[in-house]
């Protein structure tokens, strides 16, 4: 995954208990002011332009404490916040209440099969992160006379923790050992832990400072990780520690000079090499490594060429390759093993076709299987080796999720996939490759919820320069009536060609009870509709990301789907952006705004190389340190910069004080000038968490804390009440 400025998604994972857990830094003064932050005049220097930026002493980089000043003013912030939700604390433990009582808390994954152990995670009730467990067996099934083992419980990991959050975790290829990385702060760098899984014993070696990723040399000594970049927090150079040896012994495997690239790594599906990719947002260079000699130096395999993009895995001998060359939404190709960039030496498995973007792939011994995107749908083909025989595994809905699950030996014969809809829970599918027929594995417990009281459908609503704008909607058939007078809210992101699924949501029920509707706005930046949507909706062409989401509210609105005083949004990190930029365009639309982790300070950071991610996302914004073009055209919708004296929504902003990818004082600036321009009485909340990253909380109940508090003030505002000041 790459490192980008996304919202960490909220898994809504299963759990019984009902007993409210709404968590308060401090006993809530009702009659507290918001705090008013000072202003001192900093000048940000640019090739294009100086501007002065009142609020960016609240800026602080240190990683690990802040200025004493900085966290005065978060706190008075916190403590308004808290002051100003009070009197809603009641209705948040109502929807906290709901949602957890929706939830199955002891519930695991299905089970899956890997070399030679079947391998599942569960909870154990009032657990806040999973155990991952292994038990023996074939292909057929778990032999039902081994032990099933805990062999990673991160209950215990995360025992006097302020925050934890695991990151991946790697067996051994003979399943002896364990590798894993878990973060302790919320700022993407992890520790490299391992464990003897015959004696359950923690071994001394230790790793700081690394990413996620991990992966095991067939010697079973060594292991591959990678380092985070100490300034822009995220890929560093790629390392090889053999264990029994100092970390500062380890070696330097690759590390990429650019600043504008990303870098990651991966094992192929028969783990014989080591993939290094190097890529930016336009083209892509893959190296490898043999995992049977991990000293050797890395090869490039496929160099980079501009606006090229190819990604490869091995299996069996063969090479196959997802790559844009000649097909904007991709294709599949079988490269030659000896070189796979030889593009005269390609064979083609499966073409570009139109309307049908290849997202990703998955090799198995008997086939290949195909993530696939059309008309905003996530589905999956099977693809013979040979490419003369596909079909897609069908499913009965209008506007749907089906992606790869987790498929993790090229053996089993048959592929797992999730399936899900904004009204049907998460269903996990075993589909064979032979007979094509299906297994179901798990359904998505939900307690007390009944599927058949609720429905959704995909709307189209025209933009403004002609294009159908993709809405997912959902609603409680006897709750809620298209004809202009009950509530919705729309989420949006539309950013990195990352598309919007829409799935199920157990928290979105609370809403949807209570007369709402809840809908998604498939708009461009994304690549919902394939690679073109993503396209049109970047660079110098962001503004269709902002205008497509007013267009789509304004359909909503007009198609009877809304009252047009009810209507409300949410967004996070990129999808903050939206928010930002949206609340400056087109305010007078919403009643209020979930604005989380928001990307809204963007041509500061864009100028500033020194900040996490700004060198890999000029190919995604704009440089507006060589551009005077990229320079104007971020000026004219950074949220931060074009802030009014005006009315806005009411909003609820929200941040973790050791975000690596949108920093806290993003945010914060934003907060200050808006609480200082804003003509109206609306309320501006500005919820700070002292002890998370990018994603929020990490436990799996802590999780629901940020959701009922935005339901609840979304719900309190639906009825005209006001929260704050």
């Amino acid at each position: 995954m790459k490192p980008l400025r996304f919202l960490i998604g909220l898994v809504m994972l299963p759990v019984a208990c009902v007993t409210p857990m709404v968590r308060m830094h401090r006993e809530p003064r009702p009659d507290l002011a918001p705090p008013e932050a000072r202003r001192e005049p900093h000048v940000i220097e640019s090739p294009f332009g100086d501007r002065i930026d009142e609020y960016y002493w609240l800026r602080d980089d240190d990683p690990q404490q802040k200025r004493a000043e900085v966290i005065s003013y978060l706190e008075g912030e916190q403590a308004y916040a808290e002051s100003a939700l009070a009197r809603l604390a009641p209705l948040q433990e109502t929807l906290y209440a709901e949602i957890r009582g929706r939830i199955k808390e002891d519930d695991g994954t299905a089970p899956q099969h890997d070399r030679g152990w079947w391998y599942w995670t569960d909870f154990e009730p009032g657990d806040e992160h999973s155990r991952w467990i292994r038990q023996r067996g074939g292909l057929e099934g778990p032999d039902p006379a081994a032990m099933a083992e805990v062999i990673l419980d991160g209950n215990e990991l995360a025992r006097d923790q302020a925050y934890f959050r695991l990151g991946s975790q790697e067996v051994s290829p003979d399943g002896t050992l364990l590798a894993w990385t878990q973060d302790l702060q919320g700022r993407r760098g992890h520790e490299l832990r391992f464990k003897d899984l015959a004696t359950g014993a923690m071994l001394p070696d230790r790793v700081d400072g690394v990413l996620e990723s991990v992966v095991w040399a067939d010697d079973g000594r060594s292991v591959f990780y990678q380092l985070q970049d100490p300034v822009l927090l995220q890929s560093g150079p790629i390392m090889l520690h053999v264990l029994g040896t100092p970390p500062g012994h380890d070696r330097v495997v690759f590390d990429e000079p650019n600043d504008e690239l990303f870098t990651s790594f991966a094992a192929s599906r028969d783990h014989r090499w080591l993939l290094i990719a190097t890529e930016s947002f336009d083209e892509t260079e893959l190296r490898v490594v043999p995992l049977d000699d991990p000293q050797d130096e890395p090869r490039v395999l496929m160099p980079m060429r501009p606006g090229v993009r190819s990604y490869a895995d091995h299996l069996d001998g063969r090479w196959i390759v997802r790559t844009n060359d000649e097909a904007e939404d991709f294709r599949l190709v079988e490269a030659a093993e000896d070189d796979p960039s030889d593009r005269t030496r390609w064979r083609e498995i499966l073409p570009e076709r139109p309307g049908v973007s290849i997202d990703d792939f998955v090799l198995f011994d008997e086939a290949i299987a195909v993530a696939e995107r059309a008309e905003a749908n996530g589905q999956v083909r099977v693809v013979s080796w040979d490419g003369d025989e596909h079909w897609v595994v069908p499913v009965e809905a209008g506007a749907f999720t089906m992606s790869l699950g987790t498929n993790p030996d090229p053996a089993n014969r048959s592929v797992r996939v999730a399936v899900s809809t904004m009204v049907t829970p998460r269903t996990v599918l075993d589909v064979e490759f032979d007979t094509r027929a299906k297994h179901l594995r798990k359904v998505q417990p939900v307690i007390g919820y009944d599927p058949s009281r609720y429905r959704t459908a995909r709307l189209w609503a025209p933009s403004r320069d002609g294009k159908r704008i993709p809405i997912s909607v959902a609603w409680r058939e006897d709750a809620y009536e298209a004809n202009g007078t009950h509530p919705l809210l729309l989420e949006g992101y539309g950013a990195y060609g990352l598309a919007n699924s829409v799935g199920f949501d157990p928290a979105a029920v609370s809403l949807m009870d209570r007369g709402f509707a809840v809908a998604v706005a498939h708009v461009r930046g994304g690549s919902d509709l394939g690679q073109g949507w993503y396209e049109d909706g970047r660079l110098l062409r962001k503004k269709n990301s902002f205008n497509d989401f007013i267009d789509a509210t304004d359909y909503l609105v007009r198609e009877g789907w809304a009252d047009p005083e009810r209507v409300f949004a949410t967004g996070g990190s990129a999808g903050g952006l939206l928010m930002g930029a949206v609340a400056n365009m087109a305010g007078d639309r919403y009643r209020g705004m979930g604005v989380h982790v928001p990307f809204v300070d963007t041509l500061t950071t864009m100028l500033d190389a020194s900040i996490p991610l700004t060198p890999n996302e000029w190919t995604q914004w704009g440089n507006p340190l060589e551009s005077e073009e990229a320079y104007e055209y971020i000026l004219s919708y950074s949220p931060y910069d074009n802030l009014e004296a005006k009315d806005y929504p009411a909003m609820l902003v929200t941040t973790g004080l050791w975000d690596s990818q949108v920093q806290y004082f993003e945010p914060a600036k934003y907060v200050a000038r808006l609480r200082r321009l804003k003509t109206d009485g609306e309320p501006l909340i500005f919820w700070v968490e002292m002890d998370a990253g990018h994603g929020g909380r990490s436990g799996r109940f802590e999780r629901l804390e940020r959701i009922a508090r935005e339901q609840a003030f979304f719900l309190d505002l639906a009825e005209g009440n006001r929260s704050g000041h």
